[in-house]
């Protein structure tokens, strides 16, 4: 009753005697309440002491174990512009499956038959290197057989100045024998022309000794010149000599230079082989990239590129696909206060969207429908959203994951940490304390060692 009305009710109605009166108003039912509240709080005191096991929450996602295993494009290392599809989207490709054809679009590329004619100029280029180098050896033929004519010349040369040498020795030899005889003809004339005047003599024997003087006079004139002439032969074999060095030296430097000439002209072709050939690989793999083809066995996501004739230019995505045979695993996130409390090798709880589970964060082993993972990998840098990154792969100790659930999905994790009282959990929560600080045992006992 409110008593809103100046007249109560009450004082001029008497509510004894009615059986409602009688159930309501009875002093037992404050009894029954009173122990109610008495034993709850005897129920939550005792709770109060019950083990609570710490954990880190974190949200992530599914993702997969190897990189190569993760939803990729394909891309094409050269612009052009598609022409043919071979695949629609949730098509099953093998690795090598041509997925799409495209052509080129660059005008140095045009030419349809450009790889053969590369061929073609290659081989000519070989035959040029082939006849630069016959040419190359035709003279370095010629120039032994200069070199050998050479020293047949100079041998000639020097055999002929040693003759030279050798009849100026003979005619000097001469010349002394014609001043002996002119000194013996001078000394007969000298004896025959005073026995003439002594009258012991006749004027005939004189006339004949100085016939004989002039004849032995011009002996020894002729032997002089015969020996100026042998001396001059000597000079002149000389100048032969360093003649036939001269002109055998300029045949063979020109010799030299054509050998350099032809050996520059075949390195230089060599060279233009080598580019050829590397131009010539760069497009048949360049032909070949106009087949894109599947990298892996996977589904065919999503064609990015889509169309008949678009253009699009080199490194752009074309294509998205996702590979067939996966190791499934999640990339959570953790604050970085907690990431002191996060170990390799860790066993963590994994709730999938998706899928029912009712979860007791404190009490694991009274939780449904969560899954086990080890954390695998942590990282070392932060992520952009302000937190790390942590990778967890499945436990092979616990039932295995579902098997629908797909790549990107998302999913809660919580690490277990030590076993505390709930009120010392409540007593942390309300005064904003990290959890304890938590180290596994295997690694506790690896730093004791």
């Amino acid at each position: 009753m409110l008593n809103i009305s100046k007249n109560p009710v009450n004082k001029t109605v008497h509510l004894t005697g009615f059986k409602s009166t009688d159930m309501v108003f009875h002093q037992r039912h404050y009894k029954h309440f009173n122990r109610f509240l008495l034993g709850s709080a005897i129920f939550g005191f005792i709770v109060l002491f019950l083990p609570w096991t710490q954990n880190i929450r974190g949200r992530g996602f599914l993702t997969t174990l190897s990189p190569d295993q993760r939803p990729q494009t394909i891309q094409s290392p050269i612009p052009g512009r598609i022409e043919k599809w071979y695949v629609q989207e949730g098509d099953v490709v093998q690795k090598g499956d041509t997925i799409l054809f495209i052509s080129e679009i660059k005008g140095e590329y045009f030419d349809p038959k450009l790889v053969e004619r590369t061929g073609a100029q290659i081989k000519n280029k070989e035959s040029s290197v082939i006849s630069y180098g016959a040419k190359v050896n035709a003279l370095n033929q010629q120039i032994r057989a200069v070199q050998e004519e050479q020293v047949l010349k100079t041998e000639q040369a020097k055999n002929k100045l040693l003759q030279s040498k050798l009849k100026v020795q003979s005619d000097s030899i001469d010349l002394e024998a014609a001043k002996t005889n002119l000194k013996i003809a001078e000394r007969q004339y000298e004896r025959t022309e005073q026995l003439q005047q002594e009258g012991l003599k006749a004027m005939t024997d004189v006339e004949e000794k100085r016939l004989k003087l002039q004849e032995t006079q011009a002996k020894l004139i002729s032997q002089e010149n015969k020996l100026l002439a042998a001396r001059n032969e000597i000079l002149n074999a000389q100048v032969e000599i360093q003649r036939i060095r001269a002109e055998y030296t300029d045949k063979i430097s020109k010799a030299q230079s054509d050998m350099y000439t032809a050996q520059s002209n075949q390195f230089d072709s060599e060279a233009q082989v080598t580019k050829l050939e590397n131009s010539y690989t760069n497009y048949a793999m360049r032909k070949e990239m106009y087949y894109v083809r599947a990298p892996q066995k996977g589904y065919i996501n999503k064609a990015i590129q889509g169309g008949i004739g678009e253009t699009f230019k080199a490194g752009d995505r074309l294509v998205g696909i996702m590979p067939a045979n996966i190791d499934m695993a999640v990339e959570t996130f953790v604050e970085p206060i907690d990431l002191p409390l996060v170990h390799t090798g860790e066993k963590i709880r994994i709730q999938f969207d998706g899928w029912p589970a009712i979860v007791f964060s404190g009490w694991p082993n009274v939780s449904y429908g969560t899954y086990g993972g080890i954390v695998v990998a942590i990282e070392n840098f932060i992520s952009e959203n302000g937190k790390y990154r942590v990778l967890l792969a499945p436990d092979s100790e616990d039932h295995p994951w579902p098997k629908d659930i797909r790549v990107g999905s998302g999913a809660n994790t919580i690490a277990l940490l030590e076993d505390v009282p709930i009120w010392y959990e409540l007593w942390r929560q309300l005064n904003g304390f990290p959890p304890n600080y938590y180290q596994p045992q295997n690694t506790a006992s690896r730093d004791k060692k």
